[in-house]
């Protein structure tokens, strides 16, 4: 019995094999998950896990995928089980106080956004043209100049293949894009806390700080946001840049004229493409500048 199969045993919800990945991808890129889980509840989302969990012999590797972004996959795909969360799982928002709201895992930043004005509060703003969803904002502990996911999150709702729990935002060991989450689990929901603020000063900020990223930032190419992490007191687009790196590409993929740091396809680009270039990159920096560039997007699958 293959695993699809025994998934479809005991989970409800979308279960598919030999799913394409590259259109569930930012930068449009990779190849196929053998196994593509949407689950439709908690209930379904615990069984599959535990299930995952339980095939120790077939080593059957477990990832999650949200919107996509700050992803390279592998042009030869994912191995194990794909599980996304949709935007309606577990869905509505559960108000803990005045100011502390909990919100699906599936959603996007604008969401929480939304959220904190229906209540004329502030905080969220900096979620506002960050890509992916909460989930995945808060694994990487996503911010800009301006905050980050560790600047209002209380804790979160995990899923375990031994159930659900809730686990508290420090015991998560939020850093610069950086958070620890247990293996094999899932975060369901993201508890956020706002605050008093001026309402009018932030929202011109906020069409301050797009139409800034619309300037600089190539929105109109697939790509994957912020390739490397900004090393400590410098930022990995001026060293690109001053590597002359601006503009470098292998094949269809290229770091973006308009932001050295990010990684774009052209049309009809290779994920080993864009790892060949993202290696280059760096040693490139190394040598030039003697700067060891952390990768700030995470590389899924055999590269």
């Amino acid at each position: 019995m293959n695993l699809a199969h025994s998934l479809r045993s005991i989970a409800r919800g979308v279960i598919r094999e030999n799913e394409p990945l590259a259109p569930r991808s930012s930068i449009r890129l990779g190849g196929v998950a053998d196994l593509w889980f949407e689950p439709a509840g908690l209930e379904d989302l615990v069984a599959g896990l535990r299930l995952f969990a339980e095939q120790n012999e077939q080593n059957v590797p477990v990832r999650v995928l949200g919107g996509g972004s700050n992803t390279l996959i592998s042009d030869a795909g994912l191995r194990g089980a794909v599980i996304h969360l949709t935007p309606g799982f577990a869905a509505g928002a559960t108000w803990i106080d005045d100011r502390e709201v909990e919100l699906p895992a599936g959603l996007s930043g604008i969401k929480a956004l939304q959220a904190a004005r229906s209540r004329g509060l502030s905080g969220p703003e900096f979620l506002v043209g960050i890509p992916g969803t909460l989930g995945g904002q808060v694994a990487m502990n996503a911010g800009t100049p301006r905050g980050q996911m560790a600047d209002l999150l209380t804790g979160i709702q995990l899923a375990e293949p031994a159930g659900v729990r809730f686990v508290a935002a420090q015991e998560l060991k939020l850093a610069y894009r950086h958070s620890e989450l247990p293996s094999g689990s899932v975060i369901t929901r993201v508890r956020l806390r706002f605050r008093e603020g001026d309402l009018a000063a932030n929202d011109a900020q906020i069409r301050e700080d797009m139409a800034y990223r619309r300037r600089t930032q190539p929105w109109e190419l697939p790509n994957l946001g912020s390739t490397f992490r900004n090393p400590a007191g410098d930022f990995a687009g001026r060293l690109l840049e001053l590597t002359g790196l601006k503009g470098a590409r292998v094949g269809q993929v290229a770091f973006s004229t308009l932001h050295a740091n990010f990684l774009t396809n052209l049309g009809g680009g290779r994920a080993s493409e864009a790892h060949r270039l993202i290696e280059s990159a760096r040693a490139r920096v190394r040598a030039a500048r003697g700067v060891d560039l952390s990768l700030e997007v995470a590389l899924a699958g055999d590269f």
